[in-house]
């Protein structure tokens, strides 16, 4: 038996996506994961981008109405996948994502990749940073400029952790280099679509102010270590860091800052900094 669909509403943010809010708000998740509906205007199907967590009342909002054809990943974590083989199962739609574990019915996602689905053309860009298998995707025909679907690459609010085990540093600025590439500062803004927190209204902007935090973290950290006389590869550099640099943050989200601080001192040891 199916549940009625409940919750807040599927709400348009753009011509071609609606946001469909799950009901997992927390510290990593904000006010909820945002899983996305993609069509054409009119179209008879749909693609969802991010099932959501393993929650049957939002699968069951995301299955209801339109034929869902489709069903994206942008990375691994389980908020985001939580309910894909689920909703595979209600729905028959294929699931892709980049790392083949994340998919059912479906091939893995590789960037560069165009897709056609819903009646939108979708291109799958490699964002890897936050997670090695984080994609971003591109709806070029998505309002005057374009729209992105961002994952956790871009969050509506706050900044991104570098996770555990495979979070770079040096891959997500070269991939936040990527996504600034798609903008233009002269033209339309590119809309970012996050997989947390609300739109972003200029993703070119919101890359650029994400870059210059990086950068100014990285200055405190490399500050932090010569004046501690400690080697980025120290034992017990990481808890130094934390204390001197995030010392403020929220103990809910201090694992968070120790996952980031790892991924700054892989990257200064890969530089040769202190």
């Amino acid at each position: 038996m199916r549940t009625p669909p409940t919750g807040p509403a599927p709400t348009p943010v753009t011509r071609l996506v609606t946001v469909v809010r799950a009901d997992n708000p927390g510290p990593m998740t904000l006010d909820g994961t945002r899983s996305y509906l993609v069509a054409a205007p009119g179209n008879a199907g749909r693609v969802v981008v991010d099932p959501g967590p393993d929650d049957v009342v939002h699968l069951e909002r995301l299955a209801s109405g339109a034929r869902v054809e489709l069903v994206l990943v942008t990375h691994r974590h389980a908020d985001h996948t939580g309910g894909a083989a689920r909703l595979h199962a209600r729905t028959g739609a294929p699931v892709r994502a980049a790392d083949p574990a994340h998919c059912h019915g479906g091939r893995p996602l590789t960037g560069g990749e165009v897709i056609e689905a819903a009646g939108v053309r979708i291109e799958v860009l490699a964002t890897p940073g936050h997670t090695a298998d984080s994609v971003c995707f591109v709806l070029p025909d998505d309002g005057p400029s374009a729209s992105v679907l961002t994952g956790d690459t871009v969050l509506g609010r706050g900044t991104t952790v570098l996770a555990e085990p495979d979070g770079s540093l040096r891959d997500y600025l070269a991939s936040l280099d990527r996504l600034e590439a798609l903008t233009r500062p002269e033209g339309p803004a590119v809309v970012g679509l996050p997989g947390h927190g609300p739109a972003v209204e200029d993703l070119g902007e919101k890359v650029r102010a994400y870059r210059a935090h990086r950068l100014e973290r990285l200055d405190q950290v490399r500050a932090v270590l010569v004046a501690q006389g400690v080697d980025a590869s120290a034992p017990g550099a990481v808890d130094l860091v934390v204390a001197h640099v995030y010392g403020d943050v929220d103990p809910s989200v201090r694992g968070a800052a120790r996952q980031s601080v790892t991924a700054q001192l892989v990257y200064l040891r890969g530089t040769g900094a202190p």
